[in-house]
């Protein structure tokens, strides 16, 4: 088997962690023990460098670069960062914000861009490819959050201008402000040593992971996100985060948009053009290794393959709602056994080549979003799940090596990459196709006593209309054969599995009935909402209960119709 060194450790947290312990200094200065003769060496393997910005931006450091990688930043400090580049260079950079967490923090946004103002209006009215940048939606995985301000003081100091002639760059570092303040260093098993935020924003009422919430809505930082497609209507989505445990040989791990009811153009371009030009870019600027996201599974028996299998294609994820939309959605999982120094580096180096291509294909990037909102869905097949898609052939998969060191705060153990990789036959599994499906009506009708559904609708910005007067219509009605309640509390939900099938009917549908148009840029979400055997609709999130748990009725309480309905 094939192994190769990558040269992770260096950076210095692994040395503090294996020096005895120091107390944490000021802010300012540098936290850890002074660094030793033998550092250096190990230093000089890392291939991270470290990137200053110059100009009136020469002295503003982010909070690891003040505290030796051992802490990261609160909420007051990225707004006064950005609002310290947002007065460096007040022509190309604005601060605004998109709305609020659950605990009333204003969710800072930067706006990037040869743009007259901050405003949605300016920005779309611009005719150039927008690309939302977003940080810290998990607040324990924090890298991304300080990828964001590194990435923001370099445009600010003038790096990267050639972009700016073709792109708005958004830019949201903190989207879990609240989770962000919640600080302590048990938070999660690996660095900063000097802690993170909670992983779910635990001052919600019902303790909700925020990317677990885009169908449902049930948080404002949700809606927030949802306002800011609406608005802003970026081409591009990329959220950052960190993984959760498998030992591979990749620095970032990513995916695009997973659910197989996506609009394909959109998907295409993402597999076929963006990532493997990313990929590339990246191994050529810094001989750092990037691939789709994935874990093993074991092996079905000895002797047998594993399979490297990528996340669930459930729109009420990031990066699959945006898909949902008819944007690219990228999910960028930085490699958790990297030290903090390296994971901000590794994150951020995915966002500027995302950017570099995008400067160089805006028109195709554009074209593609416009063709995937022009595509006709009324009777099309619609997949409402998805089944995972395994390789044909085995393929080649970095696996990587760690070891353990101590916590010097905790005593715990932190698990360190050691920069061995090797290659191992696999299958793989990264992407998928459809499971359940239906065929797409030309509207849903929805009682207009359905407030939390009519709510929803309105949330996302889905386009419907209310009936002036009474009519009749001929309609498809929903036989419901079983309706379930899971067991489990799941994000403050049970969920909901309804199976049944579509029948003929008519309807005399009241003044005031909801007509949900399936025509319209928003249809294949539309249809995912809306659907009773949808995953992640409505119904599966309860947002049905006021009727299909109360009442328990014969029929499914939307219907709908091929009809034209004015």
């Amino acid at each position: 088997m094939r192994q190769t060194k990558i040269g992770v450790i260096g950076t210095p947290l692994l040395v503090m962690a294996l020096l005895p312990c120091a107390a944490v200094p000021a802010l300012g200065q540098a936290a850890g023990p002074p660094v030793q003769a033998g550092v250096k060496a190990a230093q000089r393997a890392a291939k991270t460098p470290t990137q200053k910005a110059g100009g009136p931006l020469q002295s503003l450091t982010t909070r690891p670069e003040r505290s030796n990688y051992n802490e990261t930043s609160r909420y007051d400090e990225v707004v006064k960062f950005i609002e310290a580049v947002a007065a460096a260079a007040p022509r190309t950079v604005r601060l605004t914000t998109f709305g609020y967490s659950f605990e009333g923090r204003p969710l800072p946004l930067a706006v990037v861009g040869h743009v007259k103002d901050a405003s949605p209006e300016a920005v779309t009215s611009s005719g150039r490819t927008r690309i939302y940048v977003q940080g810290n939606i998990h607040a324990d995985e924090v890298e991304g959050k300080e990828a964001c301000l590194e990435l923001l003081r370099a445009l600010g100091a003038g790096e990267h201008a050639e972009w700016l002639d073709s792109m708005v760059l958004l830019i949201g570092p903190i989207y879990n402000a609240d989770g962000n303040e919640a600080v302590t260093v048990k938070n999660r098993y690996n660095s900063p040593v000097g802690g993170v935020g909670q992983r779910a924003n635990r001052q919600t009422p019902v303790n909700l992971d925020l990317n677990r919430d885009f169908m449902k809505l049930d948080s404002p930082e949700a809606r927030s996100f949802a306002f800011l497609m609406q608005r802003y209507d970026p081409h591009i989505v990329i959220d950052l985060h960190t993984t959760d445990g498998s030992i591979h040989g990749y620095r970032v791990t990513y995916a695009p948009p997973l659910h197989p009811a996506s609009a394909p153009g959109v998907v295409e371009l993402a597999r076929r053009e963006l990532l493997p030009a990313v990929t590339r870019a990246v191994k050529a600027k810094h001989g750092w290794d990037y691939y789709y996201y994935g874990n093993f599974g074991r092996q079905a028996e000895p002797g047998t393959l594993r399979t490297f299998s990528t996340t669930e294609p459930g729109p009420r994820y990031s990066t699959n709602y945006v898909g949902m939309r008819n944007r690219i959605g990228l999910l960028s999982e930085t490699y958790s056994y990297l030290l903090f120094k390296d994971r901000i580096a590794a994150a951020r180096a995915f966002v500027e080549e995302v950017c570099a291509f995008a400067s160089r294909n805006g028109a195709m990037i554009r074209k593609a979003a416009a063709e995937a909102d022009a595509q006709p869905v009324v009777g099309q097949t619609i997949a409402l799940s998805g089944k995972p898609v395994r390789s044909a052939e085995p393929v080649d998969i970095l696996v990587g090596e760690i070891t353990t060191v101590k916590h010097p705060y905790t005593g715990g153990r932190l698990r360190v990459a050691t920069g061995v990789t090797r290659s191992e036959k696999m299958y793989e599994s990264t992407s998928f196709e459809a499971d359940e499906t239906t065929r797409a009506p030309r509207s849903y009708i929805v009682p207009s006593n359905l407030d939390a559904v009519v709510d929803r609708l309105e949330a996302h910005g889905v386009k419907f209309s209310k009936l002036a007067q009474a009519a009749s219509l001929k309609v498809e009605q929903f036989r419901i054969a079983s309706s379930k309640l899971a067991e489990r509390d799941y994000q403050g939900h049970k969920a909901r599995t309804i199976t049944g099938a579509w029948e003929d009917g008519d309807e005399n549908a009241p003044a005031g009935t909801i007509i949900v148009p399936v025509d319209q840029p928003l249809g294949r979400l539309v249809v995912l909402l809306l659907e009773p055997r949808s995953e992640d609709g409505l119904a599966a999130w309860n947002l049905m209960d006021s009727v299909l748990e109360k009442e328990k009725p014969a029929f499914y309480p939307v219907t709908r119709t091929m009809e034209e309905v004015k």
